[in-house]
């Protein structure tokens, strides 16, 4: 029995606004990430981020999951997911910016709608339309032009590791959320969500923990972080972490993969804007005309702005018939 047509508009907008706030808190998660990355590495911050939305998982994992079971395919499916998804992804992430500026991968950062669109039109998950692609070149304009200036300096020609590292981030991204999708589509988001961070957690382990303690004993599990870093890293693996993932899983569930991504360009956007109302950053012209450009791109690629604009033309249609 199909679902009814008002019931599905309802979740798709919902599921707009699920991606906007996933966008959003991993625009804040840059902020707190600033916080804490000067006391460890980038595959440490990983992995402890996600054994603390593990932690906020497990009291109602055991409640979401199927009650036929897994088999083994899916088990790998969702295995693969998480190890592309919330172990590859951020790993090469991070490691893109210990060669290339921060600017430089907020602009690295909005190709993973447009490789996700071409990732999902090569293998037939969708059709690629106008709309779509201009929405994706309109919110990568946007991050261009606010952050183009301190992304492409003088020396930019020697940040190609860094780009390269930066552009294989952003495939990891758009197969996953291509892929990814159906295994979404069969079973709860929130529930493929904590058990992809439960494969990432585990394939991270004995990469971090294990030489740690190996190292210097036990009391290596638990690293000495300040308060601050503390707080930063609860925010990051809670908020940021557990709720953000699940909010943007559950909108992949319900809208297009490059839409679903197109909404990931707010993120160095946010990023900014926080930098400048909690550390003192200055507001620039580049800036406010690029938010623009990413928001007049979510609109048109999300087909927002031309269920909009049927709307008001069959509203004054009525009105003058």
């Amino acid at each position: 029995m199909s679902e009814p047509r008002w019931n599905l508009m309802n979740k798709t907008l919902l599921a707009h606004a699920a991606a906007a706030a996933a966008a959003l808190s991993a625009g804040a998660a840059v902020v707190a990430t600033r916080y804490v990355i000067g006391e460890t590495d980038p595959i440490s911050l990983v992995f402890y981020r996600y054994l603390i939305s593990i932690i906020c998982f497990a009291p109602i994992l055991p409640k979401l999951w199927p009650r036929s079971g897994l088999d083994a395919v899916e088990y790998g499916k969702i295995a693969g997911f998480g190890i592309l998804f919330f172990v590859l992804f951020p790993w090469t992430f991070n490691a893109a910016l210990q060669y290339s500026p921060a600017a430089r991968g907020a602009v690295g950062l909005a190709t993973i709608p447009i490789q996700t669109l071409l990732v999902a039109t090569v293998f037939g998950r969708e059709q690629l339309t106008a709309s779509k692609a201009a929405g994706v070149l309109l919110a990568f304009s946007g991050i261009a032009m606010a952050f183009g200036a301190a992304a492409f300096g003088r020396d930019s020609s020697s940040y190609l590791l860094g780009d390269g590292l930066m552009l294989l981030s952003g495939l990891c991204a758009a197969i996953s959320s291509v892929f990814g999708r159906p295994t979404l589509m069969r079973h709860r988001p929130l529930f493929v969500t904590a058990l992809a961070m439960v494969f990432a957690v585990a394939v991270l382990f004995p990469v971090v923990v294990l030489p740690a303690v190996a190292a210097t004993g036990v009391g290596a599990v638990l690293p000495a972080f300040s308060f601050k870093s503390w707080m930063a890293i609860l925010f990051l693996g809670s908020i940021a972490g557990a709720l953000q993932f699940s909010l943007y899983m559950w909108a992949l569930r319900w809208l297009p993969p490059t839409t679903t991504t197109l909404y990931l360009t707010l993120n160095p956007i946010t990023a900014m804007v926080l930098g400048i109302l909690l550390l003192g950053e200055r507001l620039t012209v580049e800036l406010v005309a690029g938010l623009a450009l990413v928001l007049i791109g979510i609109l048109v690629g999300s087909g927002l702005f031309s269920a909009w604009t049927r709307r008001a033309f069959a509203k004054t249609s009525s009105q003058q018939g």
